[in-house]
């Protein structure tokens, strides 16, 4: 063997076969209870008790006004993602990004099972519609910038709370540093058209749908997350944007090199 491939190699515990399976069977046994586990935490999610949605919502789409209940799309059951994105915002959310790319090949799957799949930010749909279509995405993206949906749901705060460092976020009072965080929601409308607010998630609790987690997770650098965030912001970027310089802020937001946008001194927000 050579010096150099010595050199690369991991400083690990070598072990023979039969102690390499030793050691396979007893991190199996955890494996299964966690399983278990997720299935009985699966479980009480669906039996917490639902919200009734009484006010109707009414989002931007580039046809025109859409309501709550048209998202569903004659489905009983609707997944939505809260991308953090609001008006003029200088930069695209990698981890948003991220998690709307799980979405290709999987969309077909989720309407065939009787869920929809939708998309809302507080930005202006002609500024969604920019960003969406820069990025080749296909599925439905809407605009919550006429409505209070996004603060309903506490995942959009006024100037004064981020001022003051003090809002509702992931079921607690804390610093939301932006007007504008991420999350998860899931509905149900049932024959009588009536809509219901199941679950939300923010957060940590965001990397259930994540799916390349479970891959990273399993590899022997895992997620390799050792940069000065210490989260995905150290490495993930804008599917197009790998290779090419720039740079994310602590915040998740990515801007290419040169941008000019202004949160670098230039006047256009949309470079980024």
């Amino acid at each position: 063997m050579s010096n150099l491939a010595t050199s690369a190699s991991p400083s690990h515990r070598i072990a023979s076969r039969a102690e390499w399976m030793e050691a396979r069977k007893a991190l199996l046994a955890k494996e299964k209870e966690l399983t278990h586990f997720r299935d009985q935490l699966a479980a009480e999610r669906r039996a917490l008790p639902w919200v009734k949605v009484e006010k109707e919502y009414v989002f931007d789409a580039p046809e025109g006004k859409v309501t709550l209940a048209g998202l569903f799309e004659g489905r009983s059951q609707l997944f939505l993602k809260h991308f953090m994105m609001g008006p003029g915002q200088v930069g695209q959310c990698v981890g948003c990004s991220l998690e709307v790319d799980h979405l290709d090949g999987l969309l077909v799957h989720l309407e065939n099972h009787d869920v929809t799949y939708a998309v809302a930010a507080r930005a202006p749909i002609d500024e969604i519609e920019f960003v969406r279509k820069r990025m080749g995405w296909d599925f439905r993206w809407v605009s919550s910038f006429h409505s209070d949906f996004n603060y309903d749901f506490n995942v959009s705060f006024t100037p004064e709370e981020v001022a003051a460092g003090r809002a509702y976020y992931n079921y607690e009072y804390a610093n939301p540093w932006l007007e504008d965080r991420s999350g998860d929601s899931v509905f149900f409308k049932d024959n009588a058209d009536q809509i219901f607010h199941t679950y939300s998630t923010f957060g940590r609790g965001g990397e259930e749908f994540l799916g390349i987690y479970r891959y990273l997770d399993a590899m022997p650098k895992g997620r390799n997350e050792n940069g000065p965030n210490h989260t995905l912001a150290d490495w993930v970027r804008p599917r197009n944007r790998y290779g090419a310089e720039g740079m994310v802020e602590a915040n998740g937001r990515f801007h290419q090199q040169g941008c000019g946008c202004s949160a670098h001194g230039g006047a256009d927000k949309a470079s980024c």
